[in-house]
């Protein structure tokens, strides 16, 4: 058996050889892996990777790649670290900002993301007086403090005047008309200056319980001020979205402003799909349909939350390559039923991906999910085969240069583990389940479950200390509704466009769907050991998981069933009488699948 393993890794490193492309834009991920570490170590992994290749000249490339990527990654990342906050750090602070996200409940209040417009610190609070080269004008009579686009951040130009509330009950006014002033200030106290740099920046807001949020749509231009601080140990994952500090929340307002350009318009289009979304469900169902068409969990109560969570269907309500893969899958016949040709078709369908991507949040699994479609779409239009592999190293490649700390977040890495692990183990587990006379669709959905489950349970495992036990049979007994549940959802949100009330039909159709699955994930999660907390000894243990996983699937694609114990301690070859077995098996193994988003 370990002979047979050997073989299939030594076809494997054959036929990746055989692709140049390959091996070079691997190489280059690597690279851009590898950011923060010393030369040295990235110098060996030139080196190992230029052995890995082969060929001279392909060798050459691959070392030079890496670099590349090292050199890329760390100047990327030096670009996005850019900041002038730091030194502000303690100070009360007004801003206008523009709201990235709704707010994400906590315990004890929610977060938000969002991305400044201006920025000043308030008159006589500590740190504020002259830090990052800002300064206090003494002397000014008041004014507006203005906007990027030339307003007044409170009250109107020409207005009477304004204020803002204060966390002691006092207002902070701003004078309208001014003389000369360029800044905010209370009454009685010196203007201060917007700080220089600052606008473009983004911020995490942390909002308390007793500190009310405004209603307002992902946008939308909001007031707000606070102490500005460092993030803290448990908000580093919003570094990763391109935060460089939090404010801790003593008011804000919604002005009624929104964000311009290509983002206003997106914006609108995911407003009106949300109303469509709603119309004439439940509050509970609404949230759970946006979550699976729109990955917009932030409306779940808690226990629908830990529901999903426990069952291990979680994963639908973030949007991922499962949704562009339905996407497409519902698009492309559509459009074909237009009368377009292959041409049209491919290329609407690529703008409905670089729409679909930002409607739906842009994360990481999106993105991932997004570049990979697109991959698919270019090549279709270009008239050559695709490659899941190429297009799953393009994703990493694309989603790493727009952000090299990506690699660090969790969603990040279950998406490329899971596709890498549906790719590699499906086929043969869906053989396998065939040949035990399991229907072809059956067989299909428990493979890729059982592909996803063995990919991603050890991550799940090492990130958040727990392991669904019932993910698999959950997964296969919703899967019949998931893919009904996007496509009314997909159209409803098309058709809303025009009038939400037009969507009401198909909504009282998806009740029905909706309804299944949440029964599903409320049984599941409700069964005893549902849930069981695991405990990863770190990195090592981490690589030990997927050793025995990946053990596993090279048992499942060389044709033995690794289940099956011969009383003598020997492995014994499942299916051994039907022949072509194992040749068919490694046939699988060393050819490049076409490619599909997941």
């Amino acid at each position: 058996m370990t002979a047979r393993i050997a073989l299939a890794a030594a076809r494997a490193l054959e036929t990746l050889r055989a692709h140049p492309r390959h091996v070079v834009l691997a190489a280059f991920v690597a690279g851009l892996l590898a950011i923060g570490l010393e030369p040295g170590p990235v110098i060996l992994l030139a080196v190992a990777a230029a052995v890995f290749a082969g060929r001279a000249g392909v060798a050459a490339l691959a070392a030079a790649a890496v670099v590349v990527g090292a050199i890329g990654g760390q100047a990327r990342l030096a670009a996005l670290d850019r900041t002038v906050l730091p030194p502000l750090f303690g100070a009360t602070v007004v801003a206008e900002a523009e709201m990235l996200e709704q707010p994400r409940p906590l315990q004890h209040g929610a977060t938000v993301l969002v991305t400044l417009r201006a920025l000043a610190v308030e008159p006589g609070a500590a740190g504020g007086s002259g830090a990052a080269g800002g300064s206090v004008g003494a002397g000014e009579a008041g004014g507006f403090w203005p906007r990027a686009g030339g307003s007044a951040l409170a009250g109107e130009v020409g207005a009477a005047g304004g204020s803002w509330p204060r966390a002691d009950g006092s207002a902070l006014a701003v004078e309208a008309g001014a003389a000369g002033g360029s800044g905010l200030a209370a009454r009685g106290q010196a203007a201060a200056a917007v700080v220089p740099g600052a606008a473009g920046e983004r911020v995490m807001v942390r909002v308390r319980s007793s500190t009310p949020w405004p209603e307002a749509a992902t946008g939308a231009v909001v007031r707000l001020r606070g102490r500005l601080r460092a993030l803290g140990p448990f908000e580093r994952h919003y570094a990763r979205k391109g935060a460089h500090a939090a404010v801790t929340l003593d008011a804000a307002v919604a002005t009624g402003g929104r964000r311009g350009g290509i983002w206003r318009l997106v914006d609108e289009i995911r407003g009106r799909a949300e109303r469509a979304l709603a119309e004439g469900l439940p509050a509970a169902q609404a949230a759970l349909l946006r979550g699976m068409v729109l990955g917009q969990d932030e409306a779940l109560d808690d226990r629908t939350r830990d529901e999903f969570r426990d069952s291990g269907l979680a994963h639908i309500l973030a949007a991922s390559g499962q949704n562009v893969a339905l996407l497409l899958a519902l698009a492309l016949p559509l459009l074909t039923f237009a009368g377009l040709g292959l041409r049209a078709r491919l290329a609407v369908a690529l703008l409905l991906i670089a729409l679909y991507v930002p409607l739906a949040g842009g994360g990481p699994s999106i993105q991932r999910a997004g570049v990979m479609g697109a991959a698919t779409t270019v090549a279709a239009l270009a008239g050559r085969p695709s490659s899941r592999w190429y297009a799953l190293l393009l994703a990493a490649a694309a989603t790493l240069l727009l952000n090299p700390r990506a690699s660090s977040d969790p969603g990040w890495q279950l998406s490329f583990v899971a596709v890498a692990a549906i790719a590699l183990a499906t086929p043969a587990a869906s053989a396998l389940l065939r040949r035990r006379g399991a229907p072809a669709a059956l067989a299909d959905a428990t493979a890729i479950a059982f592909a996803a489950t063995l990919g991603t349970a050890p991550l799940l495992a090492f990130h958040f200390e727990q392991f669904s036990a019932v993910s698999l049979p959950a997964n296969v007994v919703a899967a019949p509704a998931i893919a009904p549940v996007m496509w009314l959802g997909m159209l409803a949100a098309a058709v809303g466009q025009a009038a939400p009330a037009i969507a009401l039909p198909l909504n009282a159709v998806n009740a029905y769907l909706l309804a299944f699955v949440g029964a599903v994930a409320h049984v599941a999660a409700g069964l005893p050991y549902a849930s069981v907390e695991v405990v990863v000894p770190g990195i090592r243990g981490l690589i030990s998981l997927y050793l025995a996983a990946a053990l596993l699937v090279a048992l499942l694609r060389s044709g033995a069933a690794p289940w099956r114990l011969a009383s003598s301690g020997r492995w014994t070859r499942n299916g051994a009488s039907r022949p072509g077995t194992a040749s068919s098996a490694n046939a699988t193994a060393s050819s490049e699948p076409t490619s599909t988003t997941r």
